[in-house]
């Protein structure tokens, strides 16, 4: 007999090559032809395989932390002028201010109030015995208790502050016994303790994290030369650094330049691929 349209389909089950088939073939030769299809499946074309992609290609990648670069402002607390222009930035500050100055009390309770983050600047031995120091100071010889009086008078003045880091230092920050002191009385209170590095010698950082008390360091100087320029210079150093280490901590002061470096600089920290943060974010 001829095979039928609807059977057509079948013949090409079958590798041509092996099979010559003639347009009419008997009841009994497609029967046959039908069980070889059946036994064996192998020779049924299939429809190709769409490659899966791989494990890592089906993972989204996690976007990168944003580096976090957290600037302190030191020295607040002698000019009430520069405060106040400071105290306009509507960016993320942390305000370190000196006790017994004449508006200690008032920054820190103005800053607090605004939003910012209020530091204590814990004047400490310089190892320039010439060099202009505050009243009160911490120094190699305090016991213990003197210690713990020092910094609770220190503190009075200056309300809300939840941090120490050092106003100079450089004499007693070298101190390991000063400072371990200091850093049980700073871990009583709750403390964190950011290393200003008035020197290279420092101690105060390693004992500190030794101390279990969250701590950081300062890593840029933004004004040490007293110009918009420089300062903004600085300000690009410590974007790089946190860009490259994921974090930095910078630390200007009231000047003049420094604030007009930081009008045109806050703003636009974002589109330099850093994010502002508080330095007690960065503490560990």
């Amino acid at each position: 007999m001829r095979i039928s349209a609807h059977l057509s389909p079948l013949l090409g089950l079958f590798p041509l090559p092996l099979f010559r088939l003639s347009a009419s073939v008997s009841r009994r030769t497609v029967l046959i032809l039908l069980g070889v299809a059946l036994l064996f499946p192998a020779c049924r074309s299939k429809e190709p395989e769409v490659p899966r992609p791989a494990a890592s290609a089906r993972r989204r990648a996690r976007p990168a932390a944003p580096a976090r670069l957290a600037i302190i402002i030191d020295d607040m607390g002698y000019d009430w002028a520069a405060a106040e222009s400071l105290l306009t930035l509507s960016h993320p500050l942390t305000f370190s201010v000196l006790p017994y100055s004449p508006y200690s009390s008032a920054v820190a309770e103005q800053a607090h109030a605004r939003g910012y983050h209020v530091m204590l600047h814990l004047p400490m031995e310089s190892a320039n015995g010439e060099a202009k120091r505050e009243a009160v100071f911490l120094h190699a010889g305090m016991s213990p208790g003197e210690m713990a009086n020092t910094v609770s008078g220190m503190l009075a003045t200056v309300p809300y502050a939840r941090g120490v880091n050092n106003h100079q230092g450089s004499l007693a920050t070298t101190n390991p016994a000063l400072m371990q002191e200091l850093m049980a009385d700073l871990q009583q209170r709750k403390f964190y303790f950011i290393d200003s590095r008035t020197t290279t010698a420092s101690r105060a950082y390693s004992v500190a994290r030794a101390s279990r008390v969250p701590a950081a360091y300062r890593r840029v100087f933004l004004d040490d030369t007293q110009t918009r320029e420089a300062t903004l210079r600085q300000l690009a150093l410590a974007v790089e650094d946190a860009k490259e280490n994921g974090w930095s901590i910078a630390i200007g002061h009231p000047y003049p330049s420094t604030l007009e470096a930081l009008r045109e600089f806050l703003p636009r920290a974002q589109s330099y691929g850093v994010h502002l943060v508080f330095v007690s974010d960065l503490v560990h």
